[in-house]
This record gives C-alpha cells, sequence and structure tokens, in this order.
C-alpha cells in the first residue's frame, strides 16, 4: 500500500496530539502516513445512525470515489454504524485507530466526527454531516482546521426554511422544536431557530430528548402551529413519531433535510445529501493523491439548496402548496 511521506503529518500530528492529551483522550499510535493514490487505499467509514440522509451520505461518497477511478481491489471500505450508541461510538472510533492499514476515515454526524478525531490523530479524517463544526470543536475554524481532520458541512438555512413554514401556514406562530441534549450541532440549530423566529414573527417551544424513544412524547408534549426538525440524527431516526403526532394535530413539518420530506414532513428548502457525499469524496481524493492536506484544507458546504414538498402529506392536515411553490419544488411527493 502506498502512503505519503512521514514528514507531511508530522506537524498535524504533534498538534493533535497535545489537544488529545489535554481532553484525557488516547491517539492512535499507527503511522502518520496516508495512501498516495496509486495504489490499493483503505478507508473506515464511521456512521453514527441509520437514516436516509446519512446513508446518501455514503452512498454518495462511495460513487465519488467510485467517479474518481477508486474501484475494485484500487479500494476496500471498513463501514461501521453506531446506531445512536455512544459506547458503540467510542468502540468504532477505537477499532479504526488500531488498524494500521487505514489510509483515511470518513466520519458521519456530529457525534461519531467527535468521537474519531479525539481518537485518530495520525491519518487523515473528513467528517460529513456537520452542522457546526467549530462549536463541534473539530477544527480551529472552517478556513484553516489545523489539524488532521477537516470535511463538508450539512449548515442548514434555519432562516429560509422557516420562511417557507410562514409561506405554507400565514396563520402559524408557534414553532416546536424537539431535539436531543446530547447532540451539540442540535443545540447551534435551535438557536439559530430562535433568531430567525425572532425576525418573522414566530415563537419557539423546546422539549429536549436523550433518545429516540422519546421523541414522540416529546412531541406531544409541546402545543404549537408547526414542528421543525433540525438535522438532529436522533429525531431524524425516530421521525415518524413526530409526525404521528403532527397529523393527528393538523400541523404542518418543515424539516432540515428532503429525505425526512419524503418520509412525511410537509415541506422544506433542503440540501441533497448524497450530492454532500461525493463532495467530501472529492476531498477524499485531493488528500489520497498528495495535493492537499486536511489542517490547511477548508470546510466546504452546499450552497444550493432545493424545494421539497410533499403534498400527500399536505391534504392530510388540511394545506394546499402555493402554486409558486409548487412550480419552484425540484421534487414533490
Amino acid at each position: 500500500m502506498k502512503r505519503f511521506t512521514a514528514l507531511k503529518f508530522a506537524a498535524i500530528a504533534a498538534t493533535s496530539a497535545l489537544a488529545l492529551t489535554a481532553c484525557g483522550g488516547s491517539g492512535d499510535s499507527g503511522s502518520t502516513d496516508a495512501g498516495s493514490g496509486d495504489g490499493p487505499v483503505k478507508i473506515g467509514i464511521a456512521q453514527y445512525v441509520t437514516h436516509p440522509s446519512l446513508d446518501a451520505v455514503v452512498k454518495g461518497f462511495k460513487k465519488g470515489m467510485e467517479d474518481a477511478g477508486y474501484t475494485g481491489d484500487k479500494i476496500s471500505y471498513d463501514e461501521n454504524n453506531a446506531q445512536a450508541d455512544q459506547a458503540t461510538n467510542t468502540s468504532i472510533a477505537g477499532k479504526l485507530a488500531a488498524d494500521k492499514d487505514i489510509d483515511l476515515v470518513l466520519a458521519v454526524a456530529t457525534p461519531t466526527a467527535q468521537a474519531i478525531a479525539q481518537t485518530i490523530t495520525s491519518v487523515p479524517v473528513l467528517f460529513s454531516a456537520v452542522t457546526d463544526p467549530v462549536e463541534a470543536k473539530l477544527v480551529k475554524s472552517e478556513e484553516a482546521p489545523g489539524a488532521n481532520v477537516t470535511g463538508t458541512s450539512d449548515k442548514n438555512p434555519v432562516k429560509e426554511q422557516l420562511e417557507l413554514l410562514k409561506q405554507i401556514d400565514p396563520d402559524a406562530k408557534d414553532v416546536g422544536i424537539v431535539y436531543s441534549s446530547g447532540e451539540a450541532n442540535s443545540a447551534v440549530q435551535v438557536q439559530w431557530a430562535k433568531d430567525a423566529a425572532s425576525e418573522l414573527g414566530l415563537n419557539i417551544k423546546e422539549a429536549a430528548i436523550s433518545a429516540p424513544s422519546e421523541v414522540q412524547q416529546a412531541a406531544a408534549s409541546l402545543d404549537v402551529d408547526a414542528y421543525y426538525v433540525p438535522t438532529d440524527n436522533a429525531v431524524v431516526s425516530a421521525l415518524e413519531g413526530l409526525l404521528q403526532t403532527a397529523e393527528s394535530k393538523k400541523v404542518p413539518v418543515i424539516s432540515a433535510d428532503g429525505s425526512s420530506v419524503e418520509r412525511g414532513a410537509t415541506a422544506t428548502y433542503g440540501i441533497n445529501y448524497e450530492k454532500l457525499g461525493e463532495q467530501t469524496a472529492a476531498m477524499a481524493v485531493k488528500i489520497l493523491k498528495g495535493e492537499a492536506e486536511p489542517a490547511t484544507m477548508p470546510v466546504e458546504t452546499i450552497s444550493e439548496v432545493e424545494l421539497y414538498l410533499n403534498e400527500t402529506a399536505a391534504k392530510k392536515i388540511g394545506i394546499e402548496f402555493p402554486q409558486e411553490l409548487k412550480d419552484k419544488a425540484v421534487q414533490t411527493y
């Protein structure tokens, strides 16, 4: 297996090791090299939980790698899914850190990216589907990550999504958000929603959960005119419970991602997670070929959002989409 020279990551590894010592973690003691792109490479994939958006990231990443020529015996994957269990998350990080053949790690979603970044310091780590990598302490800044970790953010247009609610239901005032207290990206999005709501004449009501099994009960506890579902892994993995509650209350659900609209949310301006995965793969290819280093490779986002509508869900709660929205939608269910 071809490798970068150890010199390429020496400074990065030293910096990361100091940070890791400060937080009490244990680093990967393996080689500080990474695959050079002219031989077989092995990529570790760590995914936080199964749900369509995160699955789409992995699908898109593999497609992007294939499109770049990493096919057949030129590439292998070690795929892992923590299913939202933090102990499993930590175990996966340790397992990948111990594998000396790993050339690069893809960490999908914030909790997994945090576990991987705290454990693996000597090979490149790319995260995806992370809302705020600075707040999650994955990078020093989005422009200059500073260590062996960089990736793609799924920062979503919260204000535009709440404006969409106003277009769909002008009378809505109170918006409920169920979010996981253990996910840093979720707390950030709740604050973004509060900031946007104050400008739009909306009021945010919150219900925090600690596990996906609590989603439906938390949703039912909120007396609201609509729900907003952030890119919260625990909530999205148990979305059907919230959707059932919203349907019983006859109120719309604005989601942060298009996959949730396909599952029954009312509408969103969202990013395409498969494209996000492909974009992450393009970053991986540059790293593996020695054309870029994570420390100086800026975090990337997808600026283009797409309108998703679910007419079936809207009819169940007595809502008719304005024609202008129907004309703009890239996908209607």
